[in-house]
């Protein structure tokens, strides 16, 4: 398989949109005896917060200040990204406490439900515009072998930050990849990481099995 460029951005892209997806139909399926099922279902959309929150922190910090000096008739569209991860950022914080709320009580679930897929659809805008345009004029910029937006550079950062562990990290980004496609990416990985990937992979589905196990795969 051929190296993806920025495979870490579009990875942390992938999976937030998978759960994102998925995740409304998880609170429409909360019954009130399913305490267990939504305590799963709130660390998991803390987990994915927090993912989101170091991803913008990673372009904010990094990405925008590069994009900046060396494509400058970027800045504009850069400024209204970074003003933009501010607002996702709040958006969030808001839903996480209606999460907080729809997780513990069933019976308000669905308009909870409903706030996820109105976030999720703005957050796609945002994803989009990235990919679109930003992501092009970074392939010209770096070379090939640059490892800014990598998995690897990804993993590096969650080590350095306080934040999600690389382990879970790594396992949820790599969820529903092929596993051709992953022995490729796991390449950009250091030798242990790549060594302990079944390990992790296998205790990640098991923590994820009771949680998605009666929802819909989603394409």
């Amino acid at each position: 398989m051929r190296p993806v460029r920025f495979a870490g951005l579009r990875l942390v892209h992938a999976a937030l949109r998978r759960d994102l997806a998925r995740i409304p139909t998880a609170l429409r399926l909360l019954q009130p005896t399913d305490e267990a099922q939504g305590e799963a279902l709130m660390r998991h959309w803390d987990f994915l917060t927090a993912m989101l929150t170091c991803h913008h922190e990673q372009q904010d910090v990094r990405i925008w200040p590069m994009l900046r000096r060396f494509a400058p008739e970027l800045r504009l569209l850069v400024n209204w990204l970074e003003d933009d991860h501010h607002n996702l950022d709040h958006s969030f914080t808001r839903t996480t406490t209606l999460m907080r709320i729809g997780t513990r009580d069933p019976a308000s679930a669905w308009p909870v439900a409903y706030a996820v897929e109105e976030l999720a659809a703005r957050l796609e805008t945002h994803l989009r515009i990235e990919e679109e345009q930003v992501l092009p004029v970074m392939a010209e910029l770096l070379a090939p072998q640059s490892r800014v937006g990598t998995l690897g550079e990804l993993l590096d950062l969650l080590r350095l930050a306080e934040g999600p562990g690389a382990p879970d990290a790594l396992a949820w980004l790599l969820e529903g990849v092929a596993p051709e496609q992953v022995e490729a990416l796991l390449a950009d990985c250091d030798d242990l990481m790549a060594r302990q990937w079944p390990h992790w992979q296998a205790v990640y589905a098991r923590c994820t099995a009771q949680l998605w196990g009666t929802v819909p795969s989603v394409d």
